[in-house]
């Protein structure tokens, strides 16, 4: 599995900011940074340079060289996962999505770790999508009942 340099350093820069529970606002004015480019360097959709790289890890009080350091693990361990190929069926017009033709099926989707990766570093990767809420968890909120006086 492939995984591209700027979206792993946004992921975690990302990890960093709400890890301290700060915004994106507050990060982009400590590293006199533009809110939106802040943002599209987070989502891994730009690439940032060196000087802004070293601004905003200054902003977040993190060392360049662990930002770096970690980024590095998560696309070493990122190569030695193995992604199992999902078969896709076509229904008359109709389409469904991988996950629960996979699950259906009683299969696994996605990859699996390698046993000697497994650690701290991994604990912030997103290999599979998120569990999809159950339809009988939701709740219906009536208005509030008007007492006559």
């Amino acid at each position: 599995m492939t995984v591209l340099l700027r979206e792993a350093i946004g992921d975690r820069l990302r990890h960093a900011r709400t890890n301290q529970r700060r915004t994106l606002r507050d990060i982009s004015r400590a590293a006199r940074v533009s809110l939106g480019y802040l943002s599209e360097v987070e989502r891994g959709q730009k690439e940032a340079s060196s000087e802004l790289l070293a601004s905003i890890c200054e902003a977040l009080d993190l060392p360049l060289g662990e930002l770096l350091h970690k980024v590095a693990a998560d696309v070493s361990a990122m190569d030695n996962v193995e992604v199992a190929p999902v078969a896709e069926k076509v229904e008359a017009g109709k389409r469904r999505a991988p996950e629960r033709e996979s699950a259906e099926a009683g299969e696994l989707e996605g990859g699996r770790l390698v046993s000697e990766l497994i650690g701290n570093d991994l604990a912030d990767l997103r290999i599979s999508p998120p569990p999809r809420m159950s339809p009988t968890l939701r709740t219906t909120i009536s208005a509030p009942k008007m007492v006559a006086a």
